[in-house]
């Protein structure tokens, strides 16, 4: 009988990110900070822990050593336990002088490391999606259906066709047909598999399950880069290729903008994603840090995490990351900080003429504040028009987001907005 004990987890941790720059200046894409208190890589790993898969591999590549502090320091199983999370970094070997070429290319790499686990099956995850799921489910229907290849799909709106591998199913969930990211007409009216005129395809979520000797085959007889590009379409047709249905939340933190839309929409009462499910728990890096003190301060849907310091301040739909400290009589609206990595020194350094946190009198709207940022007094910071990309020496604007990169100082008195670009 097939188990669960016989699935390899391998989770894609992405390449450059640069659709995420410049929170991915200094970090993989897969450790960025979200709701406060945990990276993108703890959503898949606490889904494959809950799903009770305990054997998880993170293929890792660039600026890669944030991601691998955190996951070391983080995901430990006793002596007595069988399962692990290991990291498997690109390298050069007698063999192999390139690194990861695709997704595809980066798993082809590892071949030997998933064939000393002598796992049965390998399940295929990213390391930059938000949302629940138990992958169990999955295997089974992968058993059940003695499939050599499962994808997990959902439906998808019109509008966002062209983001996703679209497919379409047989009766049997088998899948007859797929494209990648498909923008011609003729092509998306014969995708059409589902009767909802809102989201009327199915597409590919990322999420693969393969038999491990299946995967082996179809990686070492090719040359093929990349899952959805290349090994998925030809696969269709000559393996058992099914598709597992999810209708659930699903978001793939891709861009500035989605980044910042789902970390916002994580602060509202009713949110899609669901942080507080107590047989879904999110694992993340055990810190010891006292209850955040807010004082004599407003706060309407915030997400706020531990060891704050809060004084005076209005906030208003925003996420406040762990250790944040905020001045009096500070204004935030619609805006992420995700804290600090440390508190200020009780005896500051000379060039530290800006503590970390927020400087009394700022207003913070439409904002990214990444890590150990330091705003001075009397800052501004508006969001621009939608659309809007600039590079500042200090400040970044990704369609209309300002975004402070990590450890970057702001002077007191700085205006960012489109009202100071017209002066």
């Amino acid at each position: 009988m097939a188990s669960l004990n016989q699935i390899l987890a391998v989770i894609l941790g992405g390449g450059r990110g640069s659709r995420l720059y410049p929170l991915t200046k200094m970090r993989a894409k897969p450790a960025v900070p979200i709701a406060g208190k945990y990276r993108l890589i703890d959503i898949p790993i606490s889904n494959c822990i809950n799903s009770g898969i305990y054997r998880i591999a993170v293929l890792t590549q660039f600026n890669s050593v944030s991601l691998h502090r955190h996951i070391t320091g983080t995901y430990h199983f006793d002596s007595f336990h069988s399962g692990f999370v290991q990291i498997w970094a690109a390298e050069q070997t007698n063999e192999i002088s390139d690194w990861y070429q695709g997704t595809a290319d980066a798993v082809r790499k590892q071949t030997y490391q998933i064939r000393s686990t002598q796992a049965q099956y390998v399940l295929i995850l990213a390391g930059d999606h938000l949302y629940h799921m138990d992958y169990d489910e999955m295997a089974r229907f992968h058993w059940e259906k003695n499939a050599d290849i499962t994808i997990a799909v959902q439906p998808v709106r019109k509008d966002e066709a062209g983001r996703f591998g679209l497919l379409k199913l047989d009766d049997d969930n088998r899948i007859k047909s797929f494209a990648e990211k498909p923008k011609d007409a003729p092509v998306l009216v014969d995708l059409v598999s589902r009767d909802d005129p809102a989201r009327p395809y199915l597409g590919s979520m990322g999420i693969y399950l393969f038999n491990t000797d299946v995967l082996i085959d179809l990686l070492s007889s090719s040359d093929f880069e990349d899952f959805g590009k290349h090994v998925i379409p030809h696969s269709i047709g000559t393996r058992r290729v099914f598709g597992f249905n999810f209708d659930d939340y699903w978001e793939d933190i891709g861009t500035i903008r989605s980044f910042y839309e789902t970390n916002l929409e994580l602060t509202l009462p009713e949110s899609q994603f669901n942080l507080y499910k107590p047989d879904h728990p999110i694992y993340t890096h055990a810190r010891f840090l006292p209850g955040s003190i807010v004082e004599n301060s407003r706060l309407k849907n915030v997400l706020l995490a531990e060891g704050c310091l809060i004084y005076n301040a209005e906030i208003t739909h925003s996420v406040i990351g762990l250790r944040s400290v905020i001045g009096n009589n500070v204004q935030i609206k619609d805006s992420i900080l995700m804290g600090a990595d440390y508190y200020n020194r009780e005896i500051p350094d000379d060039n530290e003429i800006v503590p970390i946190g927020i400087g009394q009198n700022s207003h913070i709207e439409g904002a990214i504040i990444d890590k150990n940022a330091r705003i001075g007094e009397n800052v501004m910071i508006h969001p621009f028009p939608p659309g809007t990309d600039l590079d500042a020496l200090h400040w970044t604007i990704r369609d209309g987001i300002v975004v402070i990169p990590k450890n970057t100082t702001i002077y007191s008195g700085t205006r960012i907005g489109p009202e100071s670009q017209m002066q």
